[in-house]
């Protein structure tokens, strides 16, 4: 199966000036556990997980001036793992697994076109191992 028949559509995301607290209400709102940080040009710049945003915002004090100033910039990561709409399932299994990563960004003629979690993976391998094919 390839990528394109089982990943998430869309890309839920947020700009390099993005607060930590705004990224912890838009996952929230969502029900998403990562955001991709794309530039004003459109162009993926980092990846931020709901472990880090929790992880920065339990470490400051309440009255922090920091709260206000600190941007999803300062915590990302810049390692962006990706992977085709054409590549398959496998592709995606295998380099999660050897990146210890629990998501890719999706591209499709170099662009942005969706996500693909472990999630995804294991729920396509159970439904193949638990329901029987005709």
């Amino acid at each position: 199966m390839r990528i394109k028949e089982a990943m998430n559509k869309g890309v839920i995301t947020v700009g390099l000036n993005t607060t930590p607290i705004e990224a912890f209400e838009k996952m929230y709102k969502e029900g998403i556990r990562r955001l991709f940080v794309m530039d004003e040009a459109g162009s993926p710049k980092g990846v931020v997980s709901y472990f880090d945003v929790i992880g920065i915002l339990g470490s400051l004090k309440p009255s922090s001036e920091n709260k206000s100033s600190l941007k999803i910039e300062d915590i990302m990561s810049t390692n962006i793992m990706t992977i085709s709409t054409e590549d398959n399932i496998e592709d995606a299994a295998n380099l999660m697994v050897r990146a210890d990563v629990s998501g890719l960004l999706v591209l499709e003629d170099g662009k942005p076109a969706g996500v693909i979690t472990k999630t995804d993976v294991c729920r396509l391998v159970a439904a193949e191992i638990l329901v029987p094919l005709n």
